[in-house]
Parts: C-alpha cells; structure tokens; sequence
C-alpha cells in the first residue's frame, strides 16, 4: 500500500506542477495543445503526456503482481470502453487498439489469445447494442474493485491505450470517469 501512496503523491504533484502553467483547466484542442507552451494548462496535450508516462512507469514496476484473471478481464473490458467511447469501433481503430494491447508490457503476463478474445467479445458488445452493452462491459471492469492496485492499474491502462495517439478525447476521459466509478476510484487521482 505504500507503495501505490508513493505513486498517488508522484501524479498528484505532477498535476499541481501543471495546474500552475497558464491557468487553464479544460481539455486542449482536438489535437493537444500546439497553441500554448508545452506542459501548460491541467489538459495541454504535454502535461496530459507526462501523466500517461507517469503511468507507464508505475505500471510497469508493477507487472509481476498484475496477473490475475480479474485484472485481465477488467483491463480488456476498459480497452473496448475506450476503442468505442464516442459510439462507434471502425475495423481500423479495433486493430489498433488491438495491436496497443497485445503489445502493452503488463499485458504481456497474459496470452495473446486470450487478451485477443476478451477484448474483441467486448467491442462485439459495444457494436452490437451501444447502451445494452456498456453497461455488460462496465460490470465486467467492475471486477477489479475488490483489489485497489488492480484498479488502479485498470484505469491507468486505459489511459495509457486512450492517450496513445498523443491526446486523450473527451469521450474517452467521461468512459474512464465512468470507470472509476465502477471501481470506486476519484477520478482527479488520474487526472480526469
């Protein structure tokens, strides 16, 4: 436990250091912020960057307890929220997706196959039914609440495959928002 203290103190002074560059608290335009001085601003496309490396970094110092099948499930059913957070997955953006995950360093722990097939039975849900089948997906990241390290890793996966094209939409920050509700998390804790 004091090890993820450890962590929270590291992202939140990250986000004060943030909070004092231009004052700004939205997000940044559609593609980050190339208007404003990197790293300004609690959404600049720059600071929202460090925050997803920072993220990066503890998860990877956490890949050896990050085994469980509730992690893999609850992190593959937040890949899909994320893939289908404004409605719609396009086959291009569901292999995208798909190659981030199957490449992601935790989620080596698990086989391809089976991170293959979760993720996929979950944009399947999503495409199928939009509204029926968000909420199928949120119960199934639900399954990493009862542990609090797993959970957290849930969300801050989805934030590194979210940020992944170098800015973090909207709709993907209001399905992570979501997410952490499902978990029982305050979503300021990652910056959303």
């Amino acid at each position: 436990m004091a090890m993820w203290d450890r962590i929270k103190d590291q992202a939140k002074n990250l986000q004060q250091q943030q909070g004092r560059g231009s004052g700004s608290h939205g997000t940044a335009g559609a593609y980050g912020s190339s208007h404003r001085p990197a790293g300004t601003g609690a959404g600049g496309g720059a600071s929202k960057a460090q925050l997803i490396g920072l993220f990066k970094t503890q998860l990877g110092s956490l890949k050896a307890e990050l085994k469980s099948g509730a992690f893999r499930d609850a992190s593959m059913a937040v890949c899909a929220l994320v893939a289908a957070a404004d409605g719609h997955v396009d086959p291009a953006e569901r292999q995208q997706v798909e190659s981030l995950v199957l490449s992601d360093e935790v989620l080596r722990n698990f086989p391809p196959e089976q991170l293959r097939e979760r993720f996929g039975r979950n944009v399947d849900l999503l495409t199928a039914d939009f509204a029926r089948g968000r909420g199928e997906v949120l119960r199934e990241a639900a399954k990493a609440a009862k542990k609090p390290a797993e959970a957290r890793a849930v969300v801050q996966i989805g934030l590194v495959i979210a940020g992944a094209d170098g800015w973090v939409a909207p709709a993907e920050e209001q399905v992570l928002r979501e997410v952490c509700a499902e978990l029982g998390l305050d979503p300021a804790e990652f910056g959303l």
